[in-house]
């Protein structure tokens, strides 16, 4: 996991893939963290973004690692409500407050379960990757 947490942080921005009624929804993030031995990213409970997390669990995660490699990562989105998970967040990460005003109120923290990353790159005889179970 420390990988993931590393290549997804260097990458600086990855992409949040959910879906709404079949159709795919990609948006741009800038928080992970881990907590309780889980991957974990923010939304506000105000967003589509929350909505579709809740209606259907599955998300993807892409970012670029450096150079010529790329990391995917898939599983379930699991909704943590205990208020250390905002307190970690916040944390980690004090300017989420600007994102979301009152974290309290409007930030909510999901965790990846059943999570499986592919890393990716370009080596002499192609694409080599490999997958980690997280």
């Amino acid at each position: 996991m420390n990988e993931i947490l590393k290549l997804l942080r260097e990458a600086g921005t990855f992409y949040l893939a959910t879906a709404e009624d079949g159709v795919p929804k990609v948006r741009p993030q800038g928080f992970i963290m881990e907590y309780q031995g889980k991957l974990c990213f923010s939304t506000g409970n105000q967003k589509p973004t929350f909505r579709q997390l809740m209606a259907d669990p599955n998300v993807e995660i892409c970012a670029i690692s450096g150079g010529m490699g790329w990391i995917r990562l898939h599983g379930r989105a699991r909704r943590i409500t205990d208020s250390g998970s905002r307190a970690a967040a916040l944390s980690e990460m004090p300017a989420l407050t600007n994102n979301y005003g009152d974290p309290v109120r409007y930030m909510e923290i999901f965790c990846l379960e059943d999570a499986a990353a592919e890393i990716c790159s370009f080596g002499p005889t192609g694409i080599e990757t490999r997958t980690i179970q997280c």
